[in-house]
């Protein structure tokens, strides 16, 4: 006997066709299919300008982690650390020849590409501190000028300053600094625009990148030298060197981060993506700020209770020659170098325009710890 119900549900109706037709459309709407061919995941290899041990590289990791993360693994940057491809001061050639897909470093390390570049973490910045320069190149101008120079000096790379930086420390010594007159002959470690700055002061100075420092003075081939900060001081070794740590300089008080994107590989990627990586600069800026003060300032004071070394204040006198000696250095450069001047006129403008405003409406907020803290032990 047929079973006629069976038969009839096998067999839909024209209408019932009609309707199912209708439905796998919009299921295919809804759903679209994805190719057999399609490419999978972009894996983009990156590298530092940093050692594993120093936090400069953690950041690098932290940054390429949001990434990772928020594309879902569609987009993977795996970040190397200095040395693992190409010297620190040579990665802006790999990125932009695409020899790597990435990096992360610092502006001043370019310096000599175009000295304009050392503006993005040289120097007192017409007294903007970090935070205020990156303000400076999101919406003063900044981003758009460092595009440019970029463009003129034939490197394919798109650019994320991101990170802003305590005041560098004025460095390590064998003993304290007590005025401009002890850096004549001292052999000294710094880069970028400080390299200006203290041989003016009368230093004799070698530019190294951070993993080269510590060796060098340990087997004195320079005598003192600065880095950034008390984590990374502390992870490069400087305390098993040197017990002299002076705090405060004009050299770098205002310097960034940065990362790095080989242009062609970057302007390819989807515009959801560039606006994910865009939005991860951001968000690893302000998570590196959080972390600089909770780790800085733990190792701050583990150097000086376990490691013994001694903390000074740079005398108001050596930071007041500091000034003049840059005030000499930029106008030698601005008449050399046509971008240098665009820099510092455009940073100087809106320096004079933000600061009118900055130091009349904060507090100085030392007056209040002073209230809670000052003079008592830690």
């Amino acid at each position: 006997m047929t079973d006629k119900t069976t038969n009839s549900a096998r067999t839909p109706s024209p209408t019932r066709r009609k309707f199912l037709a209708g439905a796998a459309g919009a299921g295919a709407l809804a759903f679209p299919m994805i190719s057999k061919g399609q490419a999978g995941p972009i894996t983009w290899r990156w590298q530092s300008t940093w050692p594993t041990k120093d936090i400069f590289h953690e950041y690098a990791l932290d940054f390429a982690k949001k990434v990772n993360d928020m594309t879902g693994g569609d987009l993977k940057i795996e970040v190397l650390p200095a040395g693992a491809v190409v010297k620190a001061f040579d990665l802006l050639d790999a990125v932009s020849k695409g020899t790597l897909d990435g990096g992360h470093g610092v502006l001043v390390y370019w310096y000599g590409k175009n000295s304009a570049l050392a503006l993005w973490g040289s120097g007192p910045a017409f007294g903007m501190d970090a935070n205020t320069l990156l303000s400076w190149h999101k919406y003063g101008g900044g981003k758009e000028i460092l595009a440019d120079i970029y463009k003129a000096i034939g490197m394919d790379v798109v650019s994320f300053p991101y990170g802003p930086m305590p005041t560098e420390p004025l460095g390590w010594y064998k003993k304290p600094i007590r005025s401009v007159a002890d850096f004549k002959g001292l052999k000294f470690r710094t880069v970028g625009l400080g390299i200006e700055m203290f041989t003016a002061m009368g230093a004799a100075v070698n530019a190294l990148a951070g993993p080269d420092i510590v060796p060098a003075l340990d087997r004195g081939l320079i005598d003192a030298a600065e880095f950034n900060n008390p984590s990374s001081d502390k992870a490069l070794g400087f305390p098993d060197v040197s017990k002299v740590y002076m705090m405060k300089s004009f050299h770098q008080s205002a310097e960034t981060l940065e990362i790095l994107f080989n242009k062609k590989k970057y302007d390819v990627l989807p515009d959801k993506m560039k606006s994910i990586i865009a939005n991860a600069v951001e968000a690893a800026s302000s998570d590196m700020v959080w972390k600089a003060y909770d780790r800085y300032s733990q190792d701050y004071i583990e150097i000086q209770a376990k490691d013994k070394v001694k903390v000074y204040k740079t005398p108001d006198s050596v930071l007041q020659d500091q000034l003049k000696v840059w005030d000499e250095t930029i106008a030698k450069k601005a008449g050399e170098n046509p971008w240098f001047k665009k820099v510092l006129d455009s940073q100087k403008a809106y320096a004079e325009r933000v600061g009118r405003w900055q130091y009349d409406q904060m507090v100085d907020s030392k007056i209040a710890w002073d209230h809670y803290f000052a003079g008592k032990k830690a």
